[in-house]
Protein backbone atom coordinates (compact mmCIF):
# COMPACT_ATOMS: atom_id res chain seq x y z
CA UNK A 1 0.00 0.00 0.00
CA UNK A 2 1.20 3.28 -1.06
CA UNK A 3 2.22 5.46 1.59
CA UNK A 4 0.18 8.94 1.99
CA UNK A 5 1.68 12.25 0.70
CA UNK A 6 3.79 14.29 2.74
CA UNK A 7 4.42 18.41 3.05
CA UNK A 8 8.21 18.85 2.03
CA UNK A 9 11.06 17.19 3.24
CA UNK A 10 13.06 19.74 5.33
CA UNK A 11 16.28 21.01 4.12
CA UNK A 12 19.30 18.50 5.25
CA UNK A 13 21.05 20.29 8.66
CA UNK A 14 17.76 22.55 9.72
CA UNK A 15 16.31 19.46 11.89
CA UNK A 16 18.96 19.23 13.93
CA UNK A 17 19.65 23.67 14.69
CA UNK A 18 17.82 25.04 17.18
CA UNK A 19 17.90 28.82 18.96
CA UNK A 20 19.04 31.44 17.15
CA UNK A 21 20.89 29.86 14.70
CA UNK A 22 17.39 27.98 13.33
CA UNK A 23 15.68 31.87 13.92
CA UNK A 24 18.26 33.64 11.82
CA UNK A 25 18.33 31.09 8.49
CA UNK A 26 14.67 31.64 9.01
CA UNK A 27 14.64 35.07 8.99
CA UNK A 28 17.13 35.38 6.36
CA UNK A 29 14.58 33.25 4.02
CA UNK A 30 11.52 35.62 4.54
CA UNK A 31 7.90 35.11 5.06
CA UNK A 32 6.72 32.91 2.31
CA UNK A 33 10.12 30.42 2.62
CA UNK A 34 9.38 30.19 6.42
CA UNK A 35 5.78 29.76 5.95
CA UNK A 36 7.02 26.34 3.73
CA UNK A 37 9.51 25.14 5.95
CA UNK A 38 6.65 24.83 8.76
CA UNK A 39 5.24 22.66 6.76
CA UNK A 40 8.40 20.19 6.18
CA UNK A 41 8.35 18.25 10.03
CA UNK A 42 6.59 19.35 13.48
CA UNK A 43 10.04 20.99 14.44
CA UNK A 44 10.60 23.55 11.94
CA UNK A 45 6.89 24.36 12.28
CA UNK A 46 7.37 24.95 15.91
CA UNK A 47 10.34 27.63 14.70
CA UNK A 48 8.33 28.76 12.59
CA UNK A 49 5.34 29.76 14.52
CA UNK A 50 7.66 32.11 17.35
CA UNK A 51 6.46 35.77 17.16
CA UNK A 52 10.05 36.39 17.28
CA UNK A 53 10.66 35.48 13.65
CA UNK A 54 7.69 37.18 13.00
CA UNK A 55 8.54 40.35 14.49
CA UNK A 56 11.62 40.56 11.84
CA UNK A 57 9.50 40.22 9.34
CA UNK A 58 7.23 42.45 10.43
CA UNK A 59 9.90 44.93 10.62
CA UNK A 60 11.71 44.36 7.41
CA UNK A 61 8.78 44.13 5.38
CA UNK A 62 6.47 46.20 6.45
CA UNK A 63 8.04 48.46 9.11
CA UNK A 64 5.96 47.39 11.86
CA UNK A 65 7.40 47.51 15.21
CA UNK A 66 4.31 46.59 17.00
CA UNK A 67 1.37 44.29 15.83
CA UNK A 68 -0.63 46.73 14.45
CA UNK A 69 -3.63 46.36 11.63
CA UNK A 70 -3.21 48.79 8.93
CA UNK A 71 -6.08 50.86 11.40
CA UNK A 72 -3.57 51.19 14.12
CA UNK A 73 -5.71 48.42 15.93
CA UNK A 74 -3.75 45.79 18.01
CA UNK A 75 -3.61 42.32 16.79
CA UNK A 76 -2.48 39.51 19.51
CA UNK A 77 1.12 38.56 17.69
CA UNK A 78 3.13 40.04 14.62
CA UNK A 79 2.14 36.06 12.98
CA UNK A 80 -1.57 37.99 13.05
CA UNK A 81 0.03 41.50 11.76
CA UNK A 82 1.98 39.99 9.04
CA UNK A 83 -1.10 38.22 7.60
CA UNK A 84 -3.67 40.99 7.86
CA UNK A 85 -0.71 43.08 6.49
CA UNK A 86 -0.50 40.66 3.57
CA UNK A 87 -4.24 39.88 2.81
CA UNK A 88 -4.60 43.57 2.52
CA UNK A 89 -1.91 44.66 0.68
CA UNK A 90 -1.15 41.48 -1.31
CA UNK A 91 -1.58 43.33 -4.39
CA UNK A 92 1.46 45.67 -3.89
CA UNK A 93 5.07 45.24 -3.72
CA UNK A 94 5.47 45.02 -0.38
CA UNK A 95 8.45 47.07 -0.44
CA UNK A 96 6.44 50.03 -1.73
CA UNK A 97 4.20 49.01 0.83
CA UNK A 98 6.54 49.81 3.51
CA UNK A 99 7.71 52.84 1.70
CA UNK A 100 4.31 54.35 1.41
CA UNK A 101 3.72 53.40 5.38
CA UNK A 102 6.63 55.17 6.18
CA UNK A 103 5.84 58.65 4.21
CA UNK A 104 2.59 58.59 5.88
CA UNK A 105 3.38 57.84 9.55
CA UNK A 106 6.35 60.33 9.29
CA UNK A 107 4.29 63.10 7.67
CA UNK A 108 1.52 62.91 10.36
CA UNK A 109 4.14 63.04 12.99
CA UNK A 110 5.44 65.80 11.68
CA UNK A 111 1.91 67.62 11.50
CA UNK A 112 1.23 66.30 15.07
CA UNK A 113 3.94 67.82 16.40
CA UNK A 114 4.02 71.49 14.17
CA UNK A 115 0.69 71.38 12.83
CA UNK A 116 -1.67 69.60 14.68
CA UNK A 117 -4.69 71.73 13.49
CA UNK A 118 -4.12 70.22 10.17
CA UNK A 119 -4.16 66.35 11.72
CA UNK A 120 -8.22 66.17 11.64
CA UNK A 121 -8.24 67.58 8.29
CA UNK A 122 -6.58 64.04 6.74
CA UNK A 123 -9.44 61.66 6.11
CA UNK A 124 -8.87 57.83 6.88
CA UNK A 125 -7.58 55.63 4.11
CA UNK A 126 -9.45 54.50 1.00
CA UNK A 127 -10.41 50.83 0.55
CA UNK A 128 -9.52 48.90 -2.56
CA UNK A 129 -13.38 49.08 -3.53
CA UNK A 130 -13.36 53.00 -3.23
CA UNK A 131 -10.20 53.52 -5.56
CA UNK A 132 -12.24 50.75 -8.12
CA UNK A 133 -15.03 53.08 -7.75
CA UNK A 134 -12.71 56.39 -8.67
CA UNK A 135 -10.93 54.24 -11.07
CA UNK A 136 -14.34 53.14 -12.58
CA UNK A 137 -15.95 57.24 -12.70
CA UNK A 138 -12.31 58.81 -14.21
CA UNK A 139 -12.27 56.25 -17.16
CA UNK A 140 -8.67 55.31 -17.01
CA UNK A 141 -6.76 53.38 -13.96
CA UNK A 142 -4.52 55.50 -11.08
CA UNK A 143 -0.66 54.34 -11.30
CA UNK A 144 0.11 51.53 -7.94
CA UNK A 145 2.14 54.37 -6.21
CA UNK A 146 -0.60 56.43 -6.16
CA UNK A 147 -3.48 53.89 -5.22
CA UNK A 148 -1.31 52.72 -2.33
CA UNK A 149 -1.13 56.65 -1.00
CA UNK A 150 -5.24 56.79 -0.94
CA UNK A 151 -5.07 53.54 0.80
CA UNK A 152 -3.02 54.67 3.79
CA UNK A 153 -5.13 58.20 3.40
CA UNK A 154 -7.68 59.19 1.41
CA UNK A 155 -6.20 63.15 1.19
CA UNK A 156 -7.74 65.83 3.03
CA UNK A 157 -11.06 66.54 3.93
CA UNK A 158 -13.05 68.68 1.03
CA UNK A 159 -15.25 71.52 1.02
CA UNK A 160 -18.31 71.55 2.83
CA UNK A 161 -21.40 73.35 3.04
CA UNK A 162 -20.55 75.34 6.28
CA UNK A 163 -18.74 78.26 4.92
CA UNK A 164 -17.03 79.14 8.69
CA UNK A 165 -15.75 75.42 8.64
CA UNK A 166 -14.50 76.34 4.98
CA UNK A 167 -12.50 79.27 6.15
CA UNK A 168 -11.21 77.54 9.05
CA UNK A 169 -9.48 75.12 7.16
CA UNK A 170 -8.82 76.97 4.34
CA UNK A 171 -5.45 77.76 5.23
CA UNK A 172 -4.63 74.02 6.70
CA UNK A 173 -3.30 72.89 3.37
CA UNK A 174 -0.83 70.03 3.83
CA UNK A 175 1.29 71.17 0.58
CA UNK A 176 1.04 74.64 1.94
CA UNK A 177 1.02 78.31 -0.12
CA UNK A 178 2.55 81.80 -0.11
CA UNK A 179 0.64 84.94 0.41
CA UNK A 180 1.89 88.21 -1.74
CA UNK A 181 -0.41 91.22 -1.64
CA UNK A 182 -4.10 90.18 -2.71
CA UNK A 183 -2.46 86.50 -4.02
CA UNK A 184 -2.85 83.72 -1.77
CA UNK A 185 -1.86 80.34 -2.50
CA UNK A 186 -2.69 77.33 0.34
CA UNK A 187 -2.48 73.71 -1.77
CA UNK A 188 -4.65 70.59 -0.59
CA UNK A 189 -4.25 66.78 -1.02
CA UNK A 190 -7.61 66.17 -2.65
CA UNK A 191 -9.35 63.14 -1.60
CA UNK A 192 -10.60 60.58 -4.63
CA UNK A 193 -14.31 62.37 -4.22
CA UNK A 194 -12.86 65.56 -4.46
CA UNK A 195 -10.27 64.16 -7.69
CA UNK A 196 -13.09 62.95 -9.36
CA UNK A 197 -15.56 65.35 -9.05
CA UNK A 198 -12.76 68.69 -10.19
CA UNK A 199 -11.38 66.42 -12.99
CA UNK A 200 -14.69 65.94 -14.27
CA UNK A 201 -15.00 70.00 -14.29
CA UNK A 202 -11.45 70.48 -15.65
CA UNK A 203 -12.16 68.48 -18.50
CA UNK A 204 -15.64 69.79 -19.41
CA UNK A 205 -14.25 73.24 -19.05
CA UNK A 206 -10.93 72.33 -21.72
CA UNK A 207 -13.44 70.18 -23.78
CA UNK A 208 -15.65 73.43 -23.90
CA UNK A 209 -12.59 75.68 -25.11
CA UNK A 210 -12.07 73.21 -27.15
CA UNK A 211 -8.96 72.40 -26.35
CA UNK A 212 -7.83 68.21 -27.41
CA UNK A 213 -7.60 66.07 -23.47
CA UNK A 214 -4.72 63.69 -24.41
CA UNK A 215 -3.63 62.18 -21.24
CA UNK A 216 -5.41 60.31 -18.46
CA UNK A 217 -5.09 63.11 -16.02
CA UNK A 218 -6.19 63.55 -12.59
CA UNK A 219 -6.52 66.41 -10.49
CA UNK A 220 -4.72 65.40 -7.35
CA UNK A 221 -4.06 68.69 -5.40
CA UNK A 222 -5.33 72.28 -5.23
CA UNK A 223 -5.36 75.87 -3.98
CA UNK A 224 -8.41 76.81 -1.78
CA UNK A 225 -7.43 80.32 -2.58
CA UNK A 226 -6.38 81.41 -5.68
CA UNK A 227 -6.55 78.67 -8.21
CA UNK A 228 -3.21 76.32 -8.30
CA UNK A 229 -3.81 72.95 -9.79
CA UNK A 230 -1.57 69.99 -9.74
CA UNK A 231 -2.20 67.07 -11.99
CA UNK A 232 -1.01 63.90 -12.35
CA UNK A 233 -0.75 61.98 -15.87
CA UNK A 234 -1.96 58.49 -14.85
CA UNK A 235 -0.54 56.72 -18.15
CA UNK A 236 3.27 58.59 -17.62
CA UNK A 237 3.03 58.93 -13.52
CA UNK A 238 4.29 62.59 -14.44
CA UNK A 239 3.12 65.44 -12.65
CA UNK A 240 2.43 68.79 -13.57
CA UNK A 241 1.41 72.22 -12.15
CA UNK A 242 -1.14 74.51 -14.10
CA UNK A 243 0.29 77.72 -15.43
CA UNK A 244 -1.94 81.01 -16.17
CA UNK A 245 -2.96 79.35 -19.05
CA UNK A 246 -4.44 76.13 -17.71
CA UNK A 247 -7.52 76.84 -19.65
CA UNK A 248 -5.61 76.47 -22.53
CA UNK A 249 -3.97 73.16 -21.63
CA UNK A 250 -0.56 75.05 -20.80
CA UNK A 251 1.19 72.77 -17.56
CA UNK A 252 4.53 72.76 -16.39
CA UNK A 253 6.36 69.11 -14.75
CA UNK A 254 6.62 69.63 -11.27
CA UNK A 255 8.68 66.40 -10.74
CA UNK A 256 12.26 65.48 -12.28
CA UNK A 257 11.44 63.06 -15.20
CA UNK A 258 14.26 60.79 -14.93
CA UNK A 259 13.07 59.89 -11.38
CA UNK A 260 9.77 58.45 -12.26
CA UNK A 261 9.13 55.05 -12.87
CA UNK A 262 6.02 53.73 -12.78
CA UNK A 263 5.78 50.49 -13.92
CA UNK A 264 9.02 49.56 -11.99
CA UNK A 265 8.38 45.94 -10.89
CA UNK A 266 10.38 46.07 -7.66
CA UNK A 267 9.80 49.76 -6.61
CA UNK A 268 7.18 51.90 -8.86
CA UNK A 269 7.12 55.41 -8.15
CA UNK A 270 5.50 57.84 -9.53
CA UNK A 271 5.40 61.88 -9.76
CA UNK A 272 3.02 62.47 -6.97
CA UNK A 273 4.92 59.54 -4.34
CA UNK A 274 8.16 61.82 -5.66
CA UNK A 275 6.65 65.21 -4.80
CA UNK A 276 4.97 64.19 -1.63
CA UNK A 277 8.20 62.47 -0.64
CA UNK A 278 10.24 66.04 -1.54
CA UNK A 279 7.54 67.99 0.38
CA UNK A 280 8.25 65.88 3.56
CA UNK A 281 11.75 66.01 3.61
CA UNK A 282 11.92 69.75 3.66
CA UNK A 283 9.54 69.91 6.85
CA UNK A 284 11.60 67.83 8.49
CA UNK A 285 14.59 69.38 7.72
CA UNK A 286 13.69 72.86 8.18
CA UNK A 287 13.54 74.56 4.27
CA UNK A 288 10.05 75.33 5.21
CA UNK A 289 7.98 76.11 8.40
CA UNK A 290 4.63 76.85 9.54
CA UNK A 291 4.39 80.84 9.90
CA UNK A 292 1.52 82.89 10.97
CA UNK A 293 -1.66 84.19 8.99
CA UNK A 294 -3.98 86.43 10.47
CA UNK A 295 -5.52 84.05 13.13
CA UNK A 296 -4.29 80.71 11.97
CA UNK A 297 -1.37 79.52 10.91
CA UNK A 298 0.07 77.68 7.69
CA UNK A 299 2.78 75.77 6.03
CA UNK A 300 5.13 78.38 4.39
CA UNK A 301 6.80 77.61 1.31
CA UNK A 302 9.20 80.67 1.06
CA UNK A 303 12.49 78.56 2.17
CA UNK A 304 14.15 79.23 5.07
CA UNK A 305 17.77 77.34 4.76
CA UNK A 306 20.88 77.91 2.96
CA UNK A 307 21.34 77.62 -0.43
CA UNK A 308 17.50 78.39 -0.83
CA UNK A 309 17.47 81.23 1.61
CA UNK A 310 20.27 83.86 1.93
CA UNK A 311 21.33 85.89 5.07
CA UNK A 312 23.39 88.41 5.98
CA UNK A 313 24.62 90.72 9.10
CA UNK A 314 25.08 94.71 8.44
CA UNK A 315 25.75 96.50 11.49
CA UNK A 316 23.78 94.09 13.89
CA UNK A 317 20.83 93.76 11.05
CA UNK A 318 19.95 90.69 9.83
CA UNK A 319 18.59 90.62 6.47
CA UNK A 320 16.93 86.92 5.39
CA UNK A 321 15.53 86.70 1.71
CA UNK A 322 14.21 83.74 -0.37
CA UNK A 323 11.84 83.37 -3.21
CA UNK A 324 9.19 80.99 -4.67
CA UNK A 325 8.00 80.70 -8.16
CA UNK A 326 4.55 81.27 -8.73
CA UNK A 327 3.42 79.64 -12.45
CA UNK A 328 -0.40 80.51 -11.37
CA UNK A 329 0.12 84.25 -11.24
CA UNK A 330 -1.57 85.98 -14.04
CA UNK A 331 1.30 87.35 -14.67
CA UNK A 332 3.32 84.44 -14.83
CA UNK A 333 3.74 81.82 -17.29
CA UNK A 334 0.52 82.16 -19.28
CA UNK A 335 2.27 85.55 -21.11
CA UNK A 336 5.28 84.43 -23.26
CA UNK A 337 8.29 84.32 -21.70
CA UNK A 338 7.54 85.99 -18.18
CA UNK A 339 8.30 84.01 -15.00
CA UNK A 340 7.01 85.31 -12.15
CA UNK A 341 8.62 84.85 -8.39
CA UNK A 342 7.64 86.45 -5.27
CA UNK A 343 10.23 86.78 -2.71
CA UNK A 344 9.80 87.24 1.17
CA UNK A 345 12.12 89.78 3.52
CA UNK A 346 12.85 89.25 7.03
CA UNK A 347 14.40 91.97 8.92
CA UNK A 348 15.49 91.52 12.57
CA UNK A 349 17.86 92.83 14.97
CA UNK A 350 18.67 89.25 16.72
CA UNK A 351 21.07 91.20 19.72
CA UNK A 352 22.13 94.57 19.32
CA UNK A 353 22.36 97.55 16.65
CA UNK A 354 25.91 98.77 16.43
CA UNK A 355 27.20 101.43 14.44
CA UNK A 356 30.74 103.01 15.20
CA UNK A 357 31.08 100.92 18.59
CA UNK A 358 28.04 102.84 19.14
CA UNK A 359 25.14 100.75 20.54
CA UNK A 360 21.22 102.16 19.75
CA UNK A 361 18.20 100.58 21.03
CA UNK A 362 16.48 100.76 17.71
CA UNK A 363 16.64 101.61 13.76
CA UNK A 364 14.28 102.28 11.55
CA UNK A 365 14.21 101.20 7.26
CA UNK A 366 13.99 104.05 5.20
CA UNK A 367 14.76 103.17 1.94
CA UNK A 368 15.46 100.21 -0.29
CA UNK A 369 17.71 99.63 -3.70
CA UNK A 370 16.96 96.35 -5.20
CA UNK A 371 19.32 94.91 -8.45
CA UNK A 372 17.38 92.16 -10.29
CA UNK A 373 19.64 90.05 -12.73
CA UNK A 374 18.38 87.94 -15.69
CA UNK A 375 20.81 85.22 -15.43
CA UNK A 376 24.36 87.63 -15.39
CA UNK A 377 22.24 90.65 -17.24
CA UNK A 378 20.80 93.04 -14.95
CA UNK A 379 17.12 94.18 -15.86
CA UNK A 380 16.13 96.16 -13.27
CA UNK A 381 17.89 98.61 -10.61
CA UNK A 382 15.52 100.48 -8.36
CA UNK A 383 15.56 102.83 -5.67
CA UNK A 384 12.53 103.44 -3.03
CA UNK A 385 11.44 104.64 -0.03
CA UNK A 386 10.31 101.87 2.66
CA UNK A 387 8.81 98.62 1.84
CA UNK A 388 5.15 97.87 0.67
CA UNK A 389 4.74 101.15 2.32
CA UNK A 390 5.83 100.69 5.45
CA UNK A 391 9.24 102.05 7.86
CA UNK A 392 9.73 99.30 9.89
CA UNK A 393 11.19 99.94 13.16
CA UNK A 394 13.34 97.35 14.48
CA UNK A 395 14.31 96.59 18.34
CA UNK A 396 16.88 93.96 19.82
CA UNK A 397 15.62 90.47 20.20
CA UNK A 398 11.80 91.24 18.50
CA UNK A 399 10.41 88.65 16.09
CA UNK A 400 11.64 89.18 12.54
CA UNK A 401 9.59 92.19 10.49
CA UNK A 402 8.53 89.65 7.44
CA UNK A 403 7.41 91.06 3.90
CA UNK A 404 6.35 89.92 0.44
CA UNK A 405 6.42 91.07 -2.74
CA UNK A 406 7.02 89.90 -6.44
CA UNK A 407 8.93 90.51 -9.43
CA UNK A 408 8.65 89.37 -13.61
CA UNK A 409 11.23 88.00 -15.12
CA UNK A 410 11.83 87.57 -18.86
CA UNK A 411 13.86 84.34 -18.37
CA UNK A 412 13.50 80.99 -16.34
CA UNK A 413 16.28 82.01 -14.25
CA UNK A 414 17.94 85.29 -12.12
CA UNK A 415 18.93 86.13 -9.06
CA UNK A 416 17.93 89.52 -6.15
CA UNK A 417 20.36 91.37 -4.45
CA UNK A 418 20.56 94.56 -2.79
CA UNK A 419 20.39 97.10 0.35
CA UNK A 420 18.08 98.56 2.95
CA UNK A 421 19.09 102.54 4.14
CA UNK A 422 18.90 102.44 7.72
CA UNK A 423 18.77 105.14 10.45
CA UNK A 424 19.66 104.67 13.79
CA UNK A 425 16.89 105.35 16.23
CA UNK A 426 13.88 106.46 14.35
CA UNK A 427 13.40 108.31 10.96
CA UNK A 428 11.50 111.16 12.64
CA UNK A 429 14.13 111.21 15.38
CA UNK A 430 17.62 110.07 13.44
CA UNK A 431 20.56 109.27 16.51
CA UNK A 432 23.23 109.02 14.06
CA UNK A 433 24.15 108.53 10.35
CA UNK A 434 22.34 106.73 7.73
CA UNK A 435 23.90 103.19 7.01
CA UNK A 436 23.07 100.67 4.40
CA UNK A 437 22.47 96.65 5.47
CA UNK A 438 23.44 94.55 3.04
CA UNK A 439 20.57 91.94 1.01
CA UNK A 440 22.61 88.90 0.05
CA UNK A 441 21.96 87.14 -3.68
CA UNK A 442 19.19 84.95 -3.57
CA UNK A 443 18.26 83.16 -6.26
CA UNK A 444 14.90 83.42 -8.89
CA UNK A 445 14.88 80.02 -10.71
CA UNK A 446 12.27 77.19 -11.71
CA UNK A 447 13.20 74.53 -9.35
CA UNK A 448 13.06 70.74 -9.94
CA UNK A 449 10.36 70.33 -7.60
CA UNK A 450 7.42 72.64 -7.75
CA UNK A 451 4.67 73.25 -5.04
Amino acid sequence: MASPPTGPAAPAGLESMEGLALDTIIAKAGARPAAALACASTHLRAAVAEDAVWRSFCSRDLGLDAPLDPEDRPLPSFKDAYKVWSESFGMYPLPLVKRVKLFWSSLKSWISENFPEALRTLSKGASEAQIRSAEDDLGFKLPMPTKLLYRFCNGQLPFSKNHFENIRMAPLGIIGGYVFYDHNVNVHLSSLEQMVEETKEFKFKLEDEGVPIGANLALVASSWYHPKTFLLNCSSGELYVGTANLSAGEMMPCVPKSLVKPTNSDMPQDGLLLWLEEHLRRLQNGMIKIRPLKTSRYICLYPEASPLCSSAVTNGVKVRASAVFAPEHPHGVGRVGIYLYSYSIRLSVPEACMLGGVYFSSCQLHSRHWIIRCGDRVVSDVHGEGVIGEYPLLLPGQDEFVYESCTPLNGSSGSVEGSFTFLPGRVTRPEGKPFNVTVAPFTLEVPDYIF
